[in-house]
């Protein structure tokens, strides 16, 4: 890959004591990843902790971190995650050492982390940031199982249950283990473009969700903030071919399920109807088309999947004040 003309995004992954080895391993490699799938953004990671050797839950020693740094630049993105309560398969740490280590992390976060900064925590990692205050007067989440101990850590937060992650401002968070992934992927797709989001999501062979009441970043995203695997395996097939003819009994099919049953799941996990969503996802290949290519509306409507240039008109009007041709304006 060309990285010549690529922007360097700076990332420090804060390793706690006791820390939970997915809540590293899968956002760093949806990093990893986003460096093989695009171009315009480079993304170095940097792993630090309040000691060089750390324990992981399982077991795995992990040497070499990095220290804290003093200061951090000003488009720096920190990422800090979750830990156990215990680790398995090799010596623990003692409490003492753990707590004075969770201290000094607390401390770092208080005194560096600026408005300027990215913060994104994973499970209890939530737990540090709202200790060091960054949580105050902002919605935020974590691990079911840490929930009151993140509204006793932060009492002028706004602590949201089931919830897969949270963004408010520059600080989001996230129920924690996989969802460390599905946070990850969310800012990804906020800064690289939700193809690239999509492209690492496929790779990773993981559902790309979204959180449903935060503002929407496109209607391939809308409607996946939830972990029903029959609704996501209908969604995947519908946002394969949106132009395709989807009968409600071959979305079953793809989904494993009777058709009754998916449209009532359906409704229930996307918060909306199956045609809905296919008419969603037409509506964004069509304006998609209008901006990348000169073909006429008819055979915009066509390959988008509508029977006429009129009916892509009205399911347009749905959710755009103005026109289509307006999308070709714009690009142009």
């Amino acid at each position: 890959m060309n990285t010549a003309a690529a922007r360097t995004v700076p990332v420090w992954m804060v390793v706690p004591p006791r820390c939970l080895l997915l809540d590293m391993a899968g956002p760093a490699e949806v990093l990893r990843r986003a460096n093989i799938e695009q171009s315009q953004w480079r993304f170095e990671l940097r792993y630090v902790a309040a000691r060089p050797r750390l324990a992981s839950s399982s077991g795995l020693q992990l040497a070499a971190l990095g220290t804290l740094p003093a200061r951090l630049p000003e488009d720096a993105v920190v990422i800090v995650s979750g830990s156990v309560d215990r680790i398995d398969f090799a010596p623990a740490s003692t409490p003492d050492d753990d707590e004075a280590d969770e201290a000094r992390l607390v401390a770092w976060l208080r005194r560096c982390i600026r408005p300027s900064h990215q913060l994104l925590t994973v499970c209890s990692g939530a737990l540090l940031a709202a200790r060091a205050g960054l949580f105050d007067d902002r919605a935020c989440t974590t691990h079911f199982s840490c929930l009151e101990a993140l509204r006793g850590c932060a009492p002028a937060a706004r602590v949201l249950d089931n919830r897969l992650f949270v963004e408010d401002g520059n600080c989001w968070s996230s129920a924690g283990v996989t969802a460390g992934i599905d946070l990850l992927l969310h800012w990804l797709a906020r800064l690289a473009g939700p193809g690239c989001a999509l492209a690492v999501a496929r790779q990773l062979v993981i559902y790309l969700r979204r959180s449903g009441s935060d503002p929407q970043l496109s209607p391939w995203l809308q409607g996946r903030n939830h972990i029903h695997p029959a609704v996501h395996r209908a969604q995947d097939a519908i946002a394969a071919a949106p132009q395709q003819t989807w009968s409600l009994a071959a979305l079953a099919r793809e989904a494993h399920t009777s058709p009754r049953h998916l449209s009532r799941l359906f409704n229930e996990h996307a918060g909306m109807s199956l045609p809905d969503y296919v008419g969603r996802l037409r509506v964004s290949l069509a304006r998609e088309l209008l901006q990348t290519t000169r073909l006429d509306m008819e055979h915009v409507a066509e390959r988008s999947g509508f029977a006429s240039a009129r009916q892509l008109r009205r399911a347009w009007a749905r959710s755009h004040a103005t026109p289509p041709q307006a999308a070709r304006q714009d690009a142009d």
